[in-house]
C-alpha cells in the first residue's frame, strides 16, 4: 500500500508536447513502470487515436484521465515538489541532480506531498522561464549524443523511481508549499527587494534566480512560506509608516532607535 501511495502522488507532465504519438509512448512506459498520473500542458497536435495506439489498448483508461492545461504555471500551481528536466547545463540549470539519486528523494517526499516531474518539447526541452518554476533540475547523463526521446527520457526516470519505491528505508518528509504558495512569496520577497534598492528593478528576475536556488536547496514547508511572507508584510507596513510620518513631520519613536 505504501509503494501505490508514493506512486499515485507522482505526476508526470509533458509541456507542449509536439507529437501525439509521444504521448502514447510516454504513457505505455509510465504503465510499464507503476505510474499513472499524467498532465498535459498545451500540446501542439493532441490526437486521442494516434495516443491510444502507440499507449496500447489496455491503457485506454489512463489515456482517458490524461489532464490537460493552458499553461505551465497552471499545471504545477498545486504541486509541493516540481523537478525539471534538462539537457543542457550550466548559466540558470545550476541544481541538476542524477536521476537515481533524485528518485530515492522523491520517493520520501511523496509519501505526504504532490511531486511533478516536467519534461520539455521534443525540439527545445524547457525554457528559463519554466525552470524557474522547479525546485531541481535533473540530467540523464548520456555520450556525445545528449537527444534523448521524450519516451525513453520519461521511461529512464519513471524506471529509477520504480526501483527506489522498491527499496526499502524511506525517511518522512514533511508536508511542503506548493507551488502556487512559493511564487507568491517569490512574488512578495522581489518586490520587497525592489523597493528597499536590495535588486534592479529594470532586471529582478536576475536576481530572484539566486534566491530560488537558494531556497530549493532547503524545500520550504507551508508554515515556512506563511512565515517569510509575514516579515514581508510588517517590513513594508513599517516602511510606508516611517515615509507617512516622515511627510507629516512626526518623529520617530524612541523606542525604536538603534
Amino acid at each position: 500500500m505504501q509503494e501505490k501511495n508514493n506512486l499515485n502522488n507522482i505526476h508526470i507532465v509533458l509541456n507542449r508536447p509536439r507529437f501525439p504519438e509521444n504521448i502514447g509512448s510516454v504513457v505505455r512506459a509510465m504503465r510499464n513502470m507503476g505510474l499513472s498520473r499524467l498532465r498535459v500542458v498545451a500540446p501542439e497536435n493532441y490526437d486521442t487515436e494516434k495516443i491510444l495506439r502507440l499507449a496500447t489498448h489496455d491503457s485506454a483508461e489512463m489515456v482517458a484521465r490524461i489532464e490537460q492545461y493552458a499553461d505551465l504555471a497552471a499545471a504545477v500551481g498545486s504541486m509541493n515538489y516540481v523537478v525539471g528536466t534538462t539537457a543542457r547545463l550550466g548559466g540558470e540549470r545550476q541544481a541538476v541532480r542524477k536521476p537515481g539519486d533524485l528518485a530515492r528523494q522523491l520517493v520520501t517526499i511523496s509519501q505526504d506531498n504532490q511531486v511533478a516531474v516536467v519534461f520539455g518539447p521534443e525540439d527545445r526541452g524547457l525554457v528559463n522561464e519554466e525552470i524557474r518554476l522547479c525546485h531541481v533540475l535533473v540530467n540523464i547523463p548520456t555520450a556525445d549524443f545528449s537527444s534523448i526521446n521524450l519516451a525513453q527520457a520519461v521511461m529512464i526516470i519513471c524506471y529509477e523511481i520504480f526501483k527506489a519505491v522498491k527499496a526499502p528505508g524511506a525517511e518522512f518528509a514533511p508536508r511542503l508549499a506548493s507551488r502556487q504558495e512559493l511564487d507568491g512569496m517569490y512574488d512578495q520577497v522581489k518586490d520587497m527587494l525592489v523597493r528597499i534598492d536590495y535588486i534592479l528593478p529594470d532586471n529582478p528576475d536576475y536576481w530572484m534566480n539566486k534566491l530560488r536556488v537558494f531556497f530549493s536547496r532547503m524545500p520550504l514547508r507551508a508554515r515556512e512560506v506563511s512565515i517569510i511572507r509575514g516579515i514581508c508584510r510588517q517590513m513594508n507596513w513599517y516602511g510606508k509608516k516611517c515615509y507617512e510620518d516622515g511627510r507629516n513631520g512626526k518623529l520617530p519613536d524612541p523606542a525604536l532607535k538603534v
